[in-house]
């Protein structure tokens, strides 16, 4: 299964990004295999509508789940449209929370905001 992870860096050792549309890069981890793959995330230089955008991105790469801090409702649309389960992030490190997600200890993501449409968000 791959699941997708908003970033501040290129890096394992990096933090979750607080922020999914305008997060720099996104790492896709395969469950199975263990491998990771950063993405850059073109949505975040965006005047508008960078949640869609990136969420469009998530979906495009196959991914099953996202694990994040928080959503916007755009975003979260797309994403429930193409069957992609939203948990909510329990720290900053990446894998405490690829770890928790694969013990089934991260609870899915319920609070889904009204999205920042262009005020940034971070």
């Amino acid at each position: 299964m791959k699941i997708a992870v908003p970033v501040d860096e290129k890096d394992l050792k990096s933090k979750v990004c607080v922020s999914f549309g305008r997060t720099p890069y996104f790492l896709i981890y395969n469950t199975e295999t263990k491998e990771s793959v950063f993405l850059e995330n073109s949505a975040a230089a965006s005047t508008g509508g960078a949640g869609i955008k990136a969420a469009q991105t998530i979906v495009d790469n196959g991914v099953s789940a996202l694990l994040t801090p928080r959503c916007g409702e755009n975003a979260a649309d797309v994403l429930k449209a193409a069957d992609i389960k939203i948990y909510k992030t329990k720290s900053v490190a990446i894998n405490d929370n690829i770890e928790a997600f694969i013990d089934g200890k991260l609870p899915l993501l319920d609070e889904i905001h009204a999205g920042f449409h262009g005020r940034g968000g971070n």
